[in-house]
Formats: C-alpha cells, structure tokens, sequence
C-alpha cells in the first residue's frame, strides 16, 4: 500500500499545509449529492472511502473511475494499487486535496469523512449498507448516480437470482438454531460478539437455512458471556472473520476450549464451524460467496457437491 504522504512527491511538510489551506480557503463547501446529478454521472475521479463501496463499484465495472480507497479497500487486487486517502474513519485530508476527486462516496455513519469532503468543497454522496435491502439499493443508486444503469441492473439480477436459489432450495427444510460469532472465542472467560438482527449477515445466515439464537436481541452486534451460550444451547456455532482464518491446529486448540462446555449442543455433535475470511465481514456484492459459505456449513447434506455461483478463488479471497 502506499505510504500516506506519497501523494506529494516533494515530501514538503509545508506544502502539503499549504495545499490543504488553500483549499480550505477558496473552494465552497459541498452538499451531499443525489442520484442522477449531471456532474456525479460524468465523475471521473471517484474517491472511495469504505471496502464495500469499493468492491461494488468494482463490481459494476466503473474501477477505472476510481482513484482512491481506505487502508482496508483489499478486493478486488486493482484496488489495491490504488492510491490510499487512509483509513475509513480518519482520512488524510492531504491526501484528498492531492488527488482532486471530483466525487467522494463514503457511509451514511462516516461523519468524519462528510466533514472533510464538505470543508474541502468535495462533492460527496452517503450510502448506507447495513442491511440486505441496503446493499442492494446501493448498486443500484451507485448505477443510476454514476450513469451504469445497465451494469446496476446485472449485477441485482445476478444477486437477486442467487438469493432466490437459497431460498427456494431450503424452503422445506427446518431451520437449524446457530449463534454467529464474529472473532477470537477461545479464552472461556472473555465475552463473545455476536450478530444479531437489523444486519445484513443475520439475513444471510437466515436465508443459509439458520435460525438465529439472537433474533430479539435490541443490539445489532451484541456482547456475549458464554453462559447466555450455554443457556441457549444452539445447534450450530459459526465463527466467521479473519481471526477465524486458522491451521488445523489452532481449529483443534480452539475446539478444545469449546468441549469445557459440553452440555450446548453444538458442542456435542461437532457442529462448531471456522470461516476465516475477510469478506464475510463486508456489505458488498460477494455476499453470494458468503450465503455459500453460511449453506454448506449449515446443511452440508444438501450443498456440499452442489454450489450455486460459479465463482473463482480470487473471487472469495482475501
């Protein structure tokens, strides 16, 4: 990646203050945009502040419109030789002077990137990507925003009729109990975060043929002790992010800790699953990899020789 003051070659610190006062100075500042704006259609140098965004204008094929992403915008491999603004939550003000975007998307909850894009007089849009629906609504703002409606359309057919194939396929089949957890459980005595409802992954673990044990949780990511996993006891448990990226080892070391548990079912049948992957994380067009993963976990029987979407390996990593 590159480093985050590569952007001015001098490596001037007074030119890089200059730069940002200059801006801050005699641009105006900017409002938020909506879909369809001549000047948003025609934007040509997209700065993209969140990996979901980026992947989705990956997606519809506009990465030649964008010259900038976060720190953390790993997929697809062209992302990554962009330049970087840094991260998602604190970009480099320098950064966004110096590659003269002509469009800046970033969430709806990114307050600071709103800030800075309205002081620098950047023309900025907010998406927010929290759930299935929004996900889906985003290709296809980004599409009639950008001037793809074609593209947005391809792509929501592509998705529509992968999500349809989970569902029709496990319709008839009885849901089973799961408990998603999101990162390390491996020390017995450390709280648990979970997925609960109002986010896109509890949607997909539900269309994958899982119930979730946290379906009336008031919290969308709410914290665990493992003795409200006992009590519930789930079916399944499935630890999915990349610090569940792990050897054969370290999934008996973990499954180890797991049996001083043995009354929650899961634990008695074996039913406690690793993804490791980064993406499982990110609101954004590979959630087809995602339902296939969640899938074959939950009903192997059904989907272990039998995949929906013909995808690649790149396609899955990181």
């Amino acid at each position: 990646m590159f480093p985050p003051f590569y952007f001015i070659k001098t490596g001037c610190k007074i030119l890089r203050i200059i730069s940002v006062l200059f801006l801050l100075v005699f641009l105006p500042a900017s409002s938020l945009l909506w879909a369809g704006d001549a000047e948003t259609r025609s934007a040509n140098r997209i700065i993209s502040s969140s990996p979901s965004i980026t992947e989705t204008l990956f997606a519809l094929g506009l990465g030649h419109r964008v010259v900038g992403v976060t720190d953390f915008c790993e997929y697809p491999p062209e992302a990554c030789q962009l330049p970087s603004i840094g991260g998602m939550t604190n970009p480099h003000m320098e950064a966004l002077v110096t590659l003269q975007p002509d469009l800046a998307l970033h969430l709806s909850h990114s307050a600071q990137m709103e800030r800075n894009t309205k002081t620098l007089g950047i023309p900025s849009m907010a998406m927010k990507m929290d759930t299935l629906d929004d996900i889906l609504n985003s290709i296809k703002l980004l599409g009639s925003t950008l001037g793809d409606e074609k593209g947005s359309e391809q792509l929501l057919k592509k998705l529509t009729e992968g999500i349809n194939f989970y569902k029709n396929k496990l319709k008839d089949i009885p849901p089973k109990e799961t408990l998603l957890l999101l990162g390390d459980s491996s020390d017995p005595g450390r709280d648990l975060y979970a997925t609960g409802p109002g986010t896109f992954l509890h949607e997909l673990l539900e269309i994958s043929g899982g119930k979730n044990i946290l379906h009336d949780s008031m919290a969308k990511y709410p914290r665990l002790t493992k003795e409200y996993v006992i009590e519930k006891s789930p079916e399944v448990i499935i630890e999915a992010g990349p610090k569940s990226r792990l050897t054969p080892e370290q999934i008996k070391e973990r499954l180890r800790g797991w049996k001083r548990f043995p009354s929650i079912r899961a634990v008695q049948t074996g039913q406690v699953h690793y993804i490791g992957a980064d993406y499982i994380l990110i609101p954004g067009p590979r959630l087809l990899s995602i339902l296939e993963r969640f899938s074959k976990v939950l009903h192997p029987d059904i989907f272990h020789n039998s995949f929906h979407s013909k995808r690649t390996k790149e396609e899955e990593a990181p």
